[in-house]
């Protein structure tokens, strides 16, 4: 019997099967933990509905409360589960400890919004008031990237708007979510918040469920056509937060030495594994030599290793299909380009490769117009900044994307031109919960943080009243 318990109906059971989680740093099964049968799904989402009844007339402040509750519960546990994500996730412990601790910071902002109606007319002939309701049932389905802080993304503004949510993790790294999920059944009412892992066979069935009215999905973009499309049969609200390729544009007076470090940081930080990573650098004909030259040095003195060692900057892919499919990145890198770093893979178990730098490319290659999702980064010469950007733009994703350069005007005048939800000048990867997200074109539909990612989880209602 498993450690690891579903959460259903405010009680924590067994799995009706149960699945291995393999530690991605030795490839060896790291725990047994439940895996969810469709009679338990659609029992945590039976339980779900039923709960709604009364969450959603418990007083926003009752609500928000217990949000914050399970924020310093999160915070008093910080290292346990940071350990526990490092082993299943593959992420060095700084970053795990880092994503713990913002998973509390979000739940806590999160939490403090508010839910206000607002009065549009009140005059001698009516009264209209426009109210936000709760919608019901809310499917929450999480990747294996960030498998605790994505959580945070979406279940507490969930939760505030009077909600109540069921919970998929990601197959490959369900345990810390498990674990939150025991703070949860301390928490909340009985069937506020259930959470149901699966072999990636369950998604069609909640996306599809008559009785869920709402499905907050992260991941690919493959994935997420499908996700609307099974979301369709009963016009459910969707939000969907995708892939993305983001063009970094370094323009031709950016300094290379001063760019480099954070170019590299932002398209390597959890192994790549990012969603609004740098997937590929545009950079001026007269900085790209010395641009590619600092970017290797950069890689080549970085530590690869077990997230638990010290000093390990970047830990393994996740799990073993993402680096098979990575693997194959390499293989069109160097038959259609110059490995000037990396290239290789680690020759010991897990699933390590060292981050790599591809010069010698440009559009139209594998390399350069998929979104790779591991520690590869092409860079792409050009003589004109505006032939950048129409390059840049001419992806079918838009989630993120940077320019840099030291004349700011000029900067923002190419970002504001950029089709991407997010857009940094002289950065890349700041975001908070204050600021709202959201990717354009096949990025996604939706908007996640800060009041507007509040309101994607409410049904507007109109009072119009005669006088």
């Amino acid at each position: 019997m498993s450690d690891y318990k579903l959460l259903i109906g405010g009680k924590l059971v067994d799995g009706d099967a149960a699945m291995d989680v393999i530690n991605p740093a030795n490839e060896e099964v790291l725990a047994t933990c439940p895996r969810g049968s469709e009679a338990q799904l659609d029992a945590a989402v039976d339980a779900a509905k039923d709960a709604f009844r009364s969450w959603r007339k418990v007083p926003m402040a009752e609500r928000r409360a217990m949000i914050v509750k399970l924020a310093d519960a999160i915070d008093a546990r910080v290292d346990e589960f940071a350990r526990l994500l490092t082993q299943e996730q593959g992420k060095p412990l700084a970053e795990s400890t880092a994503e713990i601790a913002y998973t509390a910071a979000f739940l806590r902002y999160l939490a403090s919004l508010d839910l206000e109606s607002k009065l549009i007319e009140d005059n001698e002939s009516r009264r209209v008031e426009m109210r936000r309701k709760p919608l019901g049932v809310v499917g929450c389905i999480i990747p294996w990237n960030f498998p605790v802080l994505i959580v945070a993304f979406k279940a507490p503004v969930a939760l505030l708007a009077g909600n109540t949510i069921v919970i998929k993790p990601s197959p490959t790294t369900p345990l810390t979510t498990l674990r939150i999920g025991e703070l949860c059944a301390e928490i909340f009412p009985a069937g506020v918040v259930n959470i149901v892992t699966d072999m990636n066979d369950l998604g069609a069935r909640l996306t599809s469920h008559p009785d869920v009215a709402k499905i907050s999905f992260t991941g690919s973009t493959e994935t997420g056509k499908k996700v609307m499309a099974s979301a369709a049969s009963s016009i459910k609200r969707i939000t969907l937060e995708l892939g993305g390729n983001d063009a970094a544009i370094v323009l031709a007076d950016a300094d290379p030495k001063a760019v480099a470090p954070g170019i590299f940081g932002g398209a390597t930080m959890n192994a790549g594994q990012v969603c609004l990573a740098i997937k590929r650098v545009y950079a001026h004909e007269t900085i790209y030599d010395e641009l590619c030259d600092e970017l290797a040095k950069l890689a080549d003195a970085a530590i690869v290793d077990d997230g638990l060692k010290q000093g390990a900057q970047i830990g393994p892919l996740q799990n073993r299909m993402q680096y098979e499919k990575v693997k194959g990145f390499l293989e069109d890198a160097r038959a259609n380009g110059t490995i000037i770093a990396g290239g290789t893979v680690e020759d010991r178990p897990g699933y390590f490769i060292r981050p790599t730098i591809v010069r010698d490319v440009t559009d139209g290659m594998k390399i350069v117009d998929e979104e790779q999702f591991g520690p590869i980064l092409p860079v792409i010469k050009y003589s004109d900044a505006e032939d950048a950007l129409v390059r840049a733009n001419a992806s079918p994703y838009g989630l993120g994307g940077s320019v840099w350069s030291p004349d700011r005007d000029k900067a923002y005048e190419l970002a504001c031109e950029m089709d991407s939800g997010t857009v940094w000048i002289n950065k890349h990867l700041d975001f908070g919960p204050n600021i709202p997200f959201g990717g354009a074109k096949q990025s996604g539909i939706g908007v996640e943080f800060a009041e507007e990612g509040l309101y994607e989880f409410t049904q507007v209602q109109v009072i119009n009243e005669a006088r």
